[in-house]
């Protein structure tokens, strides 16, 4: 079974206080197979979950639940409603009303407008963007000094491939990680998985939040689409490449070359397609890393 990097202790330069409410992933129960025999068998959790900011209602999300509070923060800051972890005193998470209340020392700021500008997108698990965030998406500036060696891309799929996950034994989740660039090899800093794979992106930009994780020269690797959505996300937390074993969509494709990021889909084992930002991969050569 997957365990998500655990949280940091509570910040004490912020004061920042949170929660620890993890639920279990799987769940068992019974079902009949094709022979008509009767089996135990393993299917994923799914809960929804409020988030209060100030008291103020402003989603509901369904997910594992195994990252509650990462999550929250990390849906706040993709959502471009909180500029800051300093800006958040609290996230306490209590399972038995399904929500999280997320204290902020100051308030949001014209909070009505942003939640009124709305845009419907095909997030699994979430469903808007809120804000002027399809505008913002220009002011970011993604490194361009940095690479991605085709065998350390090897590498990465290697280690997602054996990753043990509760998508092996129950399905129905999606997975998203974040690795270290280490050239030839890559290094798995975090793995989350979650009913919506926008749940498990924001879940891994809450954790790099939480542990001043620079984004700048890291890899992000998603089982899901790559939609408009899933760049700007990868964008704003700076990381400069992503990945799926999925494909694309054609707005994917043109917010990507928009903000220059390194785009590769359809990656499984060995196979890969490179759509955008080929000026930070360096090809295989003679089965050999070309320098």
């Amino acid at each position: 079974m997957s365990e998500v990097n655990p949280l940091p202790a509570p910040i004490a330069s912020s004061g920042l206080v949170l929660s620890r409410a993890r639920r279990d992933p799987t769940y068992q129960v019974s079902a009949t197979d094709e022979t008509g025999a009767r089996a135990d068998t393993t299917i994923a959790g799914e809960h929804p979950l409020t988030i209060y900011v100030d008291r103020r209602e402003i989603v509901t999300l369904m997910t594992l639940g195994q990252a509650p509070e990462a999550l929250a923060i990390g849906y706040l800051r993709n959502q471009r409603l909180v500029g800051s972890l300093a800006d958040i005193a609290a996230v306490q998470v209590d399972w038995e009303v399904n929500a999280v209340a997320v204290s902020t020392h100051a308030g949001i700021a014209d909070l009505d407008r942003r939640m009124a500008h709305r845009t419907v997108t095909t997030g699994c698990g979430q469903g808007t963007v809120f804000g002027d965030l399809m505008e913002e998406i220009d002011s970011v500036h993604l490194r361009n000094d940095v690479q991605l060696r085709q065998t350390g891309l090897v590498a990465l799929l290697g280690l997602i491939r054996d990753h043990d996950s509760v998508y092996k034994s129950a399905g129905a989740v999606h997975g998203c990680a974040l690795f270290d660039n280490l050239g030839d090899q890559c290094r798995m800093v975090s793995f989350v998985e979650d009913v919506g794979r926008h749940n498990a992106v924001d879940a891994i930009a809450g954790q790099m939040w939480l542990n001043d994780w620079d984004g700048s020269d890291k890899i992000f690797y998603t089982t899901g689409r790559l939609t408009s959505e899933m760049v700007i996300k990868a964008a704003q937390m700076r990381i400069p490449f992503l990945i799926s074993r999925s494909g694309l969509t054609q707005m994917g494709h043109q917010m990507a070359e928009r903000v220059g990021m390194t785009l590769i889909g359809r990656a499984i084992n060995r196979h890969f397609l490179l759509f955008t930002g080929a000026h930070r991969f360096v090809p295989a050569v003679n089965g050999a890393t070309e320098r």
